[in-house]
């Protein structure tokens, strides 16, 4: 049996002929952006978040820098200002922040959840402090009952980077619609996947809308008069009709997966390996990426490769330890680098057979540190 990591074209492969279908309208169209493919999505997406404005950006990391930039342009937020941000999260997150002159003040996570530990934040709040950015890092919502309470405490905004938790939920609300604005990616590896770049904003603020719609059109919400030095982020039509077919499947999907993050918690018992903490509410998690620990990551990886199942690291170098943050390097993040060298993730995603999952389990099970 071969297992990789992810299989892109048996995740797209229910999807070809209305996919197919799809793009030839937009062909045909004569329309290639800003078209009713576009306006249909941004529909979808806000019925399904129930959130009154969607925008479709380019990509994930544009989505964040626009809402940043945004309240930057309001006069909410100026270079300079803080935003808090989980350590362990990916680059993209500080990108948004430092692309915009803000100044990212890293914060540890929770070991048992890999989200943001919100104990830890009000160590970190300042006088220049006015924004916190949660990460729902691989699909699990952060405990956003207490990020609320400290946000609404200190009058700071709250922004999600939603990037990977679209289908996940809290107290019976949409990620993408517990702050103040949302960033989607719909990069071809996410649950909800297009068949190359793209991204969206979420928003109930229909002014920060207004600005995030103008800002990724050049700076125009009217052709050739231009309030902003905007920026070229349009969700292209193509992209969007891909989405527009998948969208429909999304609560397939997350029930999918969230059904075999549960077998994979109830089922792998090996003791060198650490399980994901499984959420009480099996809604809050959309289950992105299934992520395990151990002290053997090298050897296990091994193991697996030689049993035909792939593996990946999400992510080997935390920030503070990239040479891009080379001014974040002193910092003393132990729970962050901790997991950064002992997290792996497994094969999880709605096209995994069951007897794909079993074999999977099987092969961990039998993994021994010593045999290897």
């Amino acid at each position: 049996m071969n297992i990789p990591f992810l299989n892109l074209k048996e995740i797209n492969k229910p999807y070809v002929d209305k996919i197919e279908t799809a793009i030839k309208e937009v062909v045909h169209s004569g329309w290639y952006l800003q078209g009713q493919q576009n306006e249909l999505f941004e529909s979808n997406l806000s019925s399904i978040i129930e959130c009154s404005n969607v925008i479709g950006t380019g990509n994930g990391l544009d989505a964040l820098r626009l809402i940043f930039r945004a309240y930057i342009e309001l006069g909410q937020l100026k270079p300079g200002d803080e935003v808090i941000v989980p350590a362990n999260t990916y680059i993209a997150s500080l990108l948004a922040i430092s692309d915009n002159n803000l100044v990212p003040v890293l914060v540890e996570p929770d070991i048992n959840t890999y989200n943001i530990d919100a104990d830890k934040i009000s160590s970190k709040i300042t006088t220049r402090t006015k924004a916190i950015l949660v990460v729902h890092l691989y699909g699990r919502v952060c405990p956003m009952d207490e990020i609320s309470s400290l946000a609404k405490k200190h009058q700071l905004f709250m922004v999600e980077d939603n990037a990977q938790a679209i289908g996940a939920e809290f107290r019976g609300a949409s990620s993408g619609n517990l702050g103040d604005a949302a960033a989607f990616s719909f990069y071809p590896g996410k649950n909800i996947g297009a068949l190359g770049d793209a991204g969206a904003v979420t928003t109930n603020n229909d002014e920060l809308a207004r600005v995030i719609r103008a800002i990724a059109n050049y700076g125009s919400s009217q052709k050739y008069k231009n309030q902003y030095k905007g920026v070229n982020s349009r969700l292209d039509e193509v992209q969007a009709a891909i989405l527009n077919v998948k969208l429909d499947d999304l609560n397939m999907i997350t029930k999918r997966r969230q059904e075999l993050a549960k077998k994979y918690c109830s089922r792998i018992i090996n003791p060198e390996v650490i399980l994901p903490q499984m959420p009480k509410d099996l809604k809050q998690h959309a289950w992105h990426l299934f992520v395990i620990r151990t002290m053997y990551r090298d050897q296990l990886m091994k193991y697996l490769a030689a049993h035909n199942i792939g593996t990946m690291i999400h992510y080997p170098i935390p920030i503070h330890k990239q040479v891009a943050y080379k001014e974040l390097s002193e910092l003393s993040l132990p729970i962050t680098e901790q997991l950064h060298d002992t997290i792996m993730s497994i094969p999880l995603h709605q096209c995994l057979s069951g007897n794909e999952q079993d074999y999977i389990i099987e092969a961990i099970n039998a993994f021994s540190p010593k045999g290897v």
